[in-house]
């Protein structure tokens, strides 16, 4: 049996994506920027994926700018919101659990000048407004905050943090990090006083190598690709239209189902949960206090610590048995170094580097989970008898 439980690395694209995609490749394959009827069509298939994606934020289709996945997307909405407001002030705040694509485009902007403040968090990986209301200033140009942490699925009070932003200053812009809360979450900026929003088609059974970045209409960014002009000078390059495209359907097919999906992948993770709790030590990461059922975490992240085991052994030992995970965040993950997330959450030391990740998705099914629960249980005792030696 084969259980992928890492769809937070990435997913399985939907077979209607990869049908559409197939067909734009192969028959419509026209560039958009072209006067005749082969780049009128390809143009069609960005106008429907822009409508689409704009639909489901309630947003308007010029504030959806593609780009080639979440990490330009975030690129973009920062360096490009920094640079294009650095008259107004210098000052940028985050939190010390962001992505990497955030992070270390932040210490890229403290290199050239900014000033960034990185917002601790609690125990279960949320800020705190009041420490948010304390660091704005008014140099404070822009806020960057996730929306779903994608290391233990702790959300982040993304609405109350934008109401709070813009009471303090109406011109200080809100990014927000959706790329693993869009799909599983409903993100409407306009609502939520978001100005820009990143989201990336392959966490959502789309391509890989696409996103987008949404930008409210009254915002200003300085582009960071330069070149033929496309998508109104703000993200220069040949439109990926198969990848759009593919992105745009997965987007609605996974909204179509959103609700019986989200109650199924919440009853997962509880199962999932219930069954990781009979293994001596192990310790879930991220809980709200009082809510063992995870319902105030992101319903496809489980984070599970196992003393005694280090992370790569057991992900290896699943691997065995057709059951693939995660050490931490898959961007990282060929580069080991503590998890900035578990230190800011407090994982004590011995803890770090024995902690795996398990995210699941719509084709995720209880046999599955069923299955990695009795091979962990056969594998962990193992495993500590043998670190023990």
């Amino acid at each position: 049996m084969e259980a992928y439980l890492d769809n937070s690395a990435t997913t399985r694209v939907f077979p209607e994506v990869a049908e559409l995609m197939t067909k734009i490749m192969c028959d419509d394959y026209g560039n958009p920027s072209s006067l005749h009827m082969k780049g009128v069509q390809a143009e069609q298939y960005l106008r429907y994926a822009r409508e689409t994606l704009a639909g489901l934020l309630k947003a308007g289709e010029k504030e959806i700018i593609f780009t080639s996945g979440g990490t330009e997307a975030d690129n973009l909405a920062l360096i490009g919101a920094a640079f294009a407001n650095r008259r107004k002030g210098n000052h940028v705040i985050t939190t010390q659990v962001e992505h990497p694509a955030v992070l270390k485009t932040c210490e890229y902007l403290e290199s050239v000048g900014y000033r960034v403040t990185y917002l601790p968090v609690n125990a279960w990986g949320q800020i705190s407004l009041e420490d948010l209301q304390r660091a704005m200033t008014p140099e404070t140009i822009l806020v960057s905050i996730m929306h779903t942490n994608n290391e233990i699925g702790a959300l982040q009070p993304v609405a109350e943090a934008g109401a709070l932003i813009k009471r303090i200053n109406p011109q200080t812009l809100f990014h927000v990090d959706g790329v693993q809360g869009f799909g599983k979450a409903r993100i409407y900026p306009g609502k939520m006083n978001i100005d820009l929003l990143s989201v990336s088609g392959h966490k959502i059974h789309g391509p890989k190598g696409i996103g987008f970045l949404y930008m409210g209409e009254k915002v200003r960014i300085q582009p960071i690709i330069h070149g033929g002009g496309q998508q109104w000078n703000l993200r220069s390059g040949t439109d990926n239209v198969p990848g759009a495209a593919g992105m745009a359907k997965a987007a609605e097919l996974l909204y179509q189902h959103y609700d019986e999906d989200r109650v199924r992948l919440y009853q997962c993770k509880r199962f999932f949960m219930d069954g990781v709790r009979k293994i001596e030590g192990v310790r879930i990461n991220g809980l709200l206090p009082g809510e063992a059922d995870g319902n105030g975490t992101a319903p496809h992240i489980v984070s599970v610590s196992v003393p005694g085991v280090r992370s790569e052994v057991l992900l290896h030992a699943l691997e065995e048995k057709g059951i693939y995970v995660s050490a931490g965040s898959a961007c990282a993950a060929r580069k080991p170094q503590p998890s900035a997330t578990l230190k800011a959450i407090g994982v004590e030391q011995a803890l770090l580097g024995a902690t795996i990740r398990f995210s699941f998705s719509v084709y995720t099914t209880v046999e599955e989970l069923d299955y990695t629960l009795r091979m962990m249980y056969d594998k962990i005792p193992m495993l500590r008898k043998y670190t023990r030696r």
